[in-house]
């Protein structure tokens, strides 16, 4: 049990050190106000900035086209120079037919092969393939579906064969 003398003097010293503590970690100083900064207005520099960058675009902008040559980079040999008579005057060359690109095909769902497991069997390992695609997860063995869009058609070490029910396509999906 405790003496109540010691406790008074606990709780009096706790209280003292408190008070020190929270003395020391305020202060009575009054806080100065934070000093104004003026902006300066802009100046005429400014403008004559502006000017100066105008005047230098100007200059880079070219005033000539450059000359055709006849001349063939690919060649070491030049050709003879022909006369061009003068009553002919240089066709357009024709604009070529716009064609519509035919459309692209849809884009193939995302999968990816993260790993096969192997069980030993009577013909040989029964191999299971899981593939991430969707969003999903999916074991499957051969002859079963991975989304309605493919079936498994082979499924080695570290590929797995997927067979496109739309057009009959092979799609590989390979470890890595």
């Amino acid at each position: 049990m405790m003496n109540p003398k010691r406790t008074a003097t606990i709780v009096v010293v706790g209280g003292a050190l408190l008070a020190w503590l929270a003395g020391a970690a305020t202060s009575n100083r009054p806080i100065e106000p934070a000093p104004v900064i003026a902006i300066p207005t802009i100046d005429n520099s400014g403008v004559a900035l502006e000017k100066e960058i105008a005047r230098l675009h100007e200059r880079l902008r070219p005033t000539a086209t450059p000359a055709q040559s006849n001349r063939n980079l690919f060649s070491f040999r030049s050709a003879p120079v022909r006369a061009v008579p003068a009553s002919s005057a240089p066709s357009a060359p024709a604009a070529p037919a716009l064609v519509e690109a035919p459309p692209l095909p849809p884009p193939l769902p995302p999968l990816k092969l993260v790993g096969v497991a192997e069980d030993p069997g009577a013909d040989g390992p029964a191999r299971t393939a899981i593939v991430v695609g969707d969003g999903q997860l999916y074991t499957v063995k051969e002859g079963e579906n991975v989304t309605a869009r493919y079936r498994v058609t082979r499924i080695s070490a570290d590929v797995v064969e997927l067979l496109d029910l739309n057009d009959n396509s092979l799609r590989r999906l390979a470890l890595r």
